[in-house]
């Protein structure tokens, strides 16, 4: 059996993820700040922009996995678009919270996880979910892209570190693709002035170029258990790995 703590595990991909993972027989402990009633997840109902109180809760994750986990998996994939907004209209505290969700908390719970995890000598791996918003730049989107580049750029840091450990953990940076969730209901919401890309995106809706929760998670799932982590690099976009 294998371990997975995915963050986000609520809504959209991380709920999909959760509910595959399950399906497959795996042990699932969710994180989110909404509550979640899947049936045979896990869960700890947590607001990850209270960075201080994240390597106990990791701590009491990984205690209460079973002892006879072959592997762990964290996926951090808890993440908030917004705000939305170019750069000198935006609400500092909103900006606060976005780096406090998208890189303080995967980068906090990274490390209490590769602490505790240290001696654990099974499969252990890090997914963290990214965005093409990370590797290119969009007008609206300051914060978010920011906060995308410094988890890519994280990931690069301990893949690179973990070449020097003795009991090494697997890290991968991975873009999902356009998704259809409550994010991009977000990003359709804001205005034109805050967000000069906003008619592309509703077209991508408009013309059903949006990937379900479902199809992604299923591919995210395929890629975590069929690709050699440290072939594919840090950095990954989804697209460009044939999970059909």
């Amino acid at each position: 059996m294998k371990a997975y703590i995915i963050t986000g595990a609520s809504k959209g991909i991380g709920l999909e993820l959760a509910k595959q993972l399950i399906e497959a027989g795996h042990c699932v402990v969710g994180i989110a700040r909404t509550e979640s009633e899947l049936d045979g997840m896990k869960f700890i109902q947590a607001d990850l922009s209270k960075t201080e109180k994240l390597e106990s809760l990791l701590n009491e994750v990984i205690e209460s996995v079973p002892e006879n986990v072959g592997s762990f998996t964290l996926i951090n994939n808890a993440g908030m678009v917004d705000p939305i907004g170019l750069i000198g209209s935006v609400s500092p505290e909103e900006m606060t919270k976005a780096i406090a969700v998208n890189l303080t908390a995967p980068m906090i719970i990274s490390n209490a996880y590769i602490s505790k995890l240290k001696d654990f000598q099974g499969t252990k791996r890090i997914v963290n979910i990214s965005s093409g918003a990370g590797r290119n730049a969009y007008e609206g989107w300051g914060t978010y892209c920011a906060t995308k580049a410094g988890l890519d750029h994280f990931s690069r840091v301990v893949a690179l570190e973990q070449l020097k450990a003795k009991h090494p953990i697997e890290i991968v940076s991975i873009a999902p693709g356009i998704i259809d969730t409550g994010m991009q209901e977000n990003i359709r919401a804001s205005s034109e002035d805050a967000f000069p890309l906003l008619d592309k995106f509703i077209d991508y809706k408009e013309q059903g170029l949006l990937s379900s929760a479902e199809q992604t998670a299923r591919k995210l799932i395929s890629f975590m258990e069929n690709e050699d982590y440290k072939e594919v690099g840090p950095i990954a976009d989804i697209r460009n790995f044939n999970m059909d």
